[in-house]
């Protein structure tokens, strides 16, 4: 299957058709094996840059249009995560949204707040009161999202939920249940690579 074959009207389009076209362009543009040391320290037998999907067009319009669909079930006025990872994210949600005609506000939350200007932690648009999904790219232990509730809740929003198109599966869901949040990936990496093969190499 090539990753431009759906590339029509969002609303003609299934959600199988989607997950089929975005693993293929994740395992074409994103997936590589070999001997990766990761942000957390650990060493892995496979790395997947997933910025190489969400910058590529069809990565990001099926990534988008999955998410999307993922986060009806906690009704979110708003969605966002930790730049890098969520910003082409939430660039691409916003207008995907908008077009649909169910139009959802997104941000982006900085390492540290900017020491000018407003001096904000949280950029884009989130606003008081509001539902916000938190989400990235890809999660292992977890720890960039969390790094996230705490300026996300400052600026007086209510967090429902977490999503990550990848779940390395390497304790995120414990770590974000054990922060009361529920999580929902679109995909793990056992959707990917043969989890015995992940363990044994």
């Amino acid at each position: 299957m090539t990753s431009t074959n759906n590339s029509r009207n969002p609303r003609s389009l299934s959600v199988d058709e989607a997950r089929a076209s975005l693993l293929d362009v994740i395992r074409r543009q994103s997936l590589k094996t070999g001997r990766f040391i990761l942000a957390s320290g650990a060493e892995s037998n496979y790395y997947v840059d997933l910025r190489r999907t969400t910058t590529h067009p069809a990565g990001a319009y099926y990534a988008t249009f999955l998410l999307l669909d993922l986060m009806k079930r906690w009704k979110p006025d708003a969605a966002g995560g930790p730049t890098l990872g969520a910003d082409p994210l939430a660039g691409s949600m916003a207008l995907l949204s908008h077009q649909l005609g169910h139009p959802l506000r997104t941000f982006m939350v900085r390492s540290k707040a900017k020491d000018h200007g407003t001096g904000r932690a949280v950029e884009g648009n989130l606003e008081s009161g509001d539902r916000v999904v938190v989400l990235d790219d890809v999660v292992t232990s977890g720890g960039s999202l969390i790094k996230v509730l705490e300026p996300i809740r400052e600026a007086g929003a209510v967090i429902v939920g977490a999503t990550a198109i990848l779940d390395r599966e390497q304790g995120a869901a414990q770590a974000l249940a054990d922060a009361g949040l529920p999580f929902a990936p679109l995909f793990r990496i056992s959707d990917l690579l043969d989890p015995e093969w992940i363990k044994g190499v």
